[in-house]
Formats: structure tokens, C-alpha cells, sequence
């Protein structure tokens, strides 16, 4: 069983939307120092706000590069990634190229991913591969997550949370599965209560995407988790 405080430093406390506002973002992060959550996932737009919301305290900002669609050139994906670390980003979490993937063109996935994971890397930054699962084939899951795992990702992600659908336990075990168990699993898409929390790190995931991150740490705190 993970405790309130194991369980704050596995959240990404996430505001993605495209009509969030400079206050919400301000909020997001105030809230997300309040309980030490693992970081802020903003758009990169928001990342010099957030990086300076967030000096000094033990938060990191994360934000999204080839979000949602991942159908932007991997030259493109790894300049936004070293522009959204010089302006403070710590982690990236990035979109592969999912009709690459659906073609069958491997190579052209792991080279998609390769060229963020060396960018982000060069400035020791973490790279999470959104997958987005709900719109893969189980078989072609399991490919994506070798890929990430051969281009040397930190993490696998389930979902944008823009796709047809968020994170399961289902996919959440089967990247497990995959990737073995020295590589990050990220959930994300739908996790919005402590029941739902709980049942991703059983399955294996250790991050959670979530804008309900003050909700689930309430519920932690109610039950003395």
C-alpha cells in the first residue's frame, strides 16, 4: 500500500487544456508545491511561468512536446523539446508518431523518439512516450513500448488524454509487461478518484497523470492512506 506521501510524489498535477488561463496555471502549481507532487504537466507555453511559480520548491515542470496528434517532424519535436528545457522544463512527455506506427514504419518511430530522448537527455532532462493506447491494437502497444525502451525513454505514457480514451489497468499491465520492470509506466486519461490511483500502481504504474490530484490526495488523507 503507497501512503499519502509516496502517493503525492507519483502524481503530474496536469493542466493541459487549451483554454487554461495564467491564473489557473499559477493555481496549478501553488497546489502542486502545497502537496509535492512529482511535477506540473503544462503546455510549453506555460513552462517559464510554472518553472518560476515552482524555484526553490521540490516540483518539477513537466510539459508535452508533438501534443496532442504526434504528427509533427521529429526535427520539430526535438527543437520544442530543447526550447521547452531552456525555459525550464524538466520532463517531457511526448507523442510518437501514430500513423508511423500503424504503417508498420518502425524505424521511423524509434527515430521519432530517438531524436527527443537525445535532446532531453543532453540537458539531463526525463522523456515519457505518450503511446496512445486506446487508439493501438494490442500487439502494436506492445511494439510501441519496445521502441521507447530500444530509443533509451524513461518512461512509457498510456494517453494524451485527448485520444478516444484514457489510461486502463488493462494497458497499464501490458506495458508493465513489456517494458519490464526498470522503466517507468506513466497512467494518464481518467484516473480521477484514489480507488482509480491505487488501481494503476498495482497494475504497475509509477506516475500518474492527473488534474484531479488535489481530489485523490483528499481522498488519501480522509482514509489515512
Amino acid at each position: 500500500m503507497t501512503n499519502s506521501t509516496e502517493l503525492a510524489r507519483l502524481i503530474d498535477h496536469t493542466l493541459l487544456k487549451p483554454e487554461a488561463t495564467q491564473e489557473q496555471v499559477r493555481q496549478l502549481c501553488a497546489e502542486a508545491a502545497t502537496h509535492h507532487f512529482a511535477s506540473v504537466c503544462i503546455n510549453p507555453v506555460y513552462v517559464p511561468l510554472a518553472a518560476q511559480q515552482l524555484h526553490g520548491t521540490d516540483v518539477a515542470v513537466c510539459t508535452v512536446v508533438g501534443f496532442p496528434l504526434g504528427a509533427t517532424l521529429p526535427q520539430v519535436k526535438a527543437y520544442e523539446t530543447t526550447q521547452a528545457i531552456m525555459a525550464g522544463a524538466r520532463e517531457i512527455d511526448m507523442v510518437i508518431n501514430v500513423g508511423a506506427l500503424k504503417s508498420g514504419l518502425t524505424n521511423v518511430v524509434r527515430d521519432d523518439i530517438t531524436a527527443v530522448v537525445q535532446a532531453a537527455h543532453a540537458q539531463k532532462a526525463t522523456v515519457k512516450v505518450i503511446i496512445e493506447a486506446a487508439l493501438l491494437t494490442d500487439d502494436e502497444k506492445r511494439t510501441a513500448c519496445e521502441l521507447a525502451k530500444a530509443a533509451h525513454a524513461d518512461y512509457v505514457k498510456t494517453s494524451t488524454g485527448f485520444g478516444p480514451g484514457g489510461a486502463t489497468v488493462a494497458d497499464v499491465a501490458l506495458m508493465r509487461q513489456t517494458v519490464g520492470p526498470d522503466m517507468g509506466v506513466k497512467a494518464a486519461g481518467g484516473i480521477r478518484s484514489l480507488a482509480d490511483a491505487q488501481a494503476m500502481i498495482a497494475a504497475g504504474a509509477t506516475r500518474l497523470g492527473a488534474s484531479a490530484g488535489v481530489k485523490i490526495m483528499s481522498e488519501a488523507e480522509q482514509e489515512n492512506v
